[in-house]
C-alpha cells in the first residue's frame, strides 16, 4: 500500500449525502462533496455499428446527446453537473476513437459553461479490454497500452476525472459467483483483485498528476453487481451477493492507496465503504439507474452520495424526448430536492437520509449493507486487517455477523431458505488458511477456470 487507511473518519451524524471530509475541486471551481449534491448523467450509443465508416455518425450522436442534456440543465437551473462517459469496447480498442468522442463532449461542455455559467466535469470511464483472452498479460502488452493511451490523450482532450470498471480477478470471480464459492471470491477480489488495482492504479494516478486530472476511482461493478443482478433474477442467493458487496469494498479501496482523489464511480455501490474510510467524495446511483439494471437499492444509495447518476441510458428517444436528455432531468429533480433539505437545516438532510434508507433497508439484505450506521461498524472492523487479504476475510465474516444480527433483530427480510447458506458461508471463511501465499498457491491448484491463467498475475 502506498497509503494507509486506518479508521473510518466519519461518525453517523456526518455521513451525510453532498457532503465529504476530501471534496475534489476541479479547475472551474466545481466542487464536488463540497456541501450539495450534483447529477451525474451516464449516456451510451443506440444499436449501431461502430466502424471508421460510422464514426461520424457516432460523434454526432455523442454531439446531439450533450446537447440536448445541458440545454435542459440550463432550462432546470443546474448549478453543475457531470457527464460520464463508459466507451464502448470499440473505442477503447481504437484509442482515437475514444478521444475524438472526449474532444466533441467535452467541448460543448466548455460552450454551456462559457455561454450559460453551467459548470461541468467529465469522466472518462474505457473499457478493461485486459478481460480479453488474446490479452497476454495485466500490466503489460498491446491491451494495457491501449487502456493507458485512452487515459492519458483522454486527458489532455479534456477529460477531467479518469476512472475504470477494471476486471483483474474476475476471471476466477465469475466462476465463485456461479457456484457460490466464497473461497474463490476471496481469492479474485482480496488476492487477484488487489494486486491487479496496485499496479493499475499506481499507473493511472501517474497519468492523473502528469496531465493535471484526477484520479477518480474503480469499481467492483463486474463483481458485486453482476452477482445483484444474479441475486435479483433468483439465481443466487441475495446474502451471497450482500457479502460480496463489503467484500468488494476492500479492492476499490486500492485505487485511493494508490493516490485516488474521488469521486468514487457510480456503479460501485460499495462507495459508500470507500467515503467512510477515506472521506472521498463518491457518486452513487439508486431508482434512476433502473434504464440500465433493476435493484433493490432505489433510494438507499442516496443516503451519503456527492453525485447522484443514471447509470447507463442509450440514446433512444421516448415520448418525452431523448432518453438523456429524460434522466438528467430526473436526476436534477433528485438532486434539487435533496439539496433544499440540506439548505433547510441539518436535522432535515438527516431526517431525508434516514427516510432514504428506511425505506429500503429492511427488504433486502444487499441494501441492509449499504445503511451507513452498518457501513460504519463494517468499515471499522474492516481497516484493522493489516493486508488486503487478511481485510478480505474480515469483511466477509463480519458481513455474514452482521446480517445475522440483522435477521435476530427482524431488521431484515432474508427467505428462510437462504439461512443455510450464512453456516455454510462462514464455514467456507473459516477454511481459509491465514497464510497467503499458502492460499494463493491451493487456490491457483484447484482452479477449474478457462479463463484463469496465473502467469498473467505474475504468479
Amino acid at each position: 500500500m502506498s497509503k494507509s487507511f486506518s479508521k473510518v473518519v466519519y461518525d453517523l451524524n456526518q455521513f451525510i449525502y453532498g457532503e465529504s471530509i476530501h471534496p475534489v475541486t476541479l479547475k472551474n471551481g466545481l466542487t464536488i462533496g463540497g456541501g450539495q449534491i450534483y447529477p451525474e448523467l451516464n449516456f451510451t450509443l443506440p444499436s449501431m455499428s461502430i466502424n471508421a465508416d460510422t464514426m461520424p455518425e457516432v460523434l454526432e450522436q455523442y454531439k446531439s446527446i450533450i446537447e440536448d442534456a445541458c440545454k435542459r440543465a440550463v432550462e432546470l437551473s443546474v448549478p453543475g453537473f457531470v457527464a460520464e462517459i463508459e466507451l464502448l469496447p470499440q473505442a477503447t480498442y481504437n484509442p482515437e476513437w475514444g478521444i475524438d468522442i472526449t474532444k466533441v463532449v467535452r467541448e460543448i461542455m466548455w460552450h454551456y459553461e462559457e455561454k450559460h455559467q453551467l459548470k461541468s466535469a467529465l469522466r472518462l470511464t474505457p473499457v478493461d479490454i485486459r478481460e480479453d483472452l488474446k490479452s497476454e498479460h495485466m500490466w503489460h502488452g498491446a491491451y494495457w497500452d491501449k487502456v493507458m493511451t485512452v487515459f492519458e490523450k483522454g486527458a489532455l482532450a479534456g477529460a477531467d476525472l479518469l476512472s475504470i470498471e477494471s476486471i483483474g480477478g474476475k476471471d476466477v470471480h465469475d466462476e465463485a459467483i456461479m457456484f457460490c464459492n466464497m473461497k474463490q471470491a476471496i481469492f479474485g477480489l482480496g488476492v487477484l483483485g488487489c494486486m491487479d488495482m496496485s499496479k493499475l492504479w499506481s499507473s493511472i494516478t501517474s497519468i492523473a498528476n502528469k496531465t493535471g486530472r484526477v484520479s477518480a476511482g474503480d469499481t467492483a461493478c463486474g463483481f458485486a453487481n453482476t452477482a445483484m443482478v444474479l441475486a435479483d433474477k433468483g439465481y443466487i442467493p441475495k446474502v451471497f451477493s450482500a457479502i460480496i458487496r463489503v467484500l468488494a469494498a476492500v479492492r476499490s479501496l486500492v485505487a485511493y492507496e494508490e493516490g485516488a482523489r474521488g469521486p468514487h464511480k457510480d456503479c460501485g455501490y460499495e462507495g459508500v465503504y470507500i467515503k467512510a474510510i477515506t472521506g472521498t467524495p463518491i457518486s452513487m446511483e439508486g431508482k434512476s439507474s433502473a434504464c440500465a439494471h433493476l435493484s433493490p437499492l432505489g433510494n438507499i444509495a442516496g443516503a451519503v452520495a456527492d453525485l447522484w447518476s443514471n447509470e447507463s441510458v442509450q440514446n433512444v428517444k421516448l415520448l418525452g424526448g431523448m432518453a438523456p436528455t429524460i434522466s438528467m432531468e430526473q436526476l436534477a429533480y433528485d438532486c434539487r430536492l435533496m439539496n433544499t433539505a440540506k439548505h433547510s437545516s441539518f436535522e432535515d438532510a438527516i431526517r431525508l437520509r434516514d427516510w432514504m434508507v428506511e425505506s429500503d433497508s429492511r427488504f433486502d439484505p444487499q441494501a441492509y449493507v449499504l445503511r451507513p450506521d452498518v457501513v460504519l461498524r463494517l468499515s471499522d472492523k474492516i481497516v484493522q486487517g493489516k493486508t488486503h487479504f487478511e481485510r478480505s476475510k474480515i469483511a466477509a465474516n463480519e458481513a455474514v455477523n452482521e446480517i445475522r444480527e440483522a435477521i435476530k433483530q427482524d431488521a431484515v427480510m432474508v427467505d428462510d431458505k437462504e439461512l443455510s447458506w450464512l453456516d455454510m458461508i462462514q464455514n467456507d471463511i473459516e477454511s481459509i488458511s491465514d497464510d497467503d501465499d499458502a492460499f494463493t498457491q491451493e487456490m491457483i491448484e484447484t482452479s477449474t477456470s478457462g479463463k484463469f491463467d496465473p502467469k498473467k498475475y505474475d504468479l
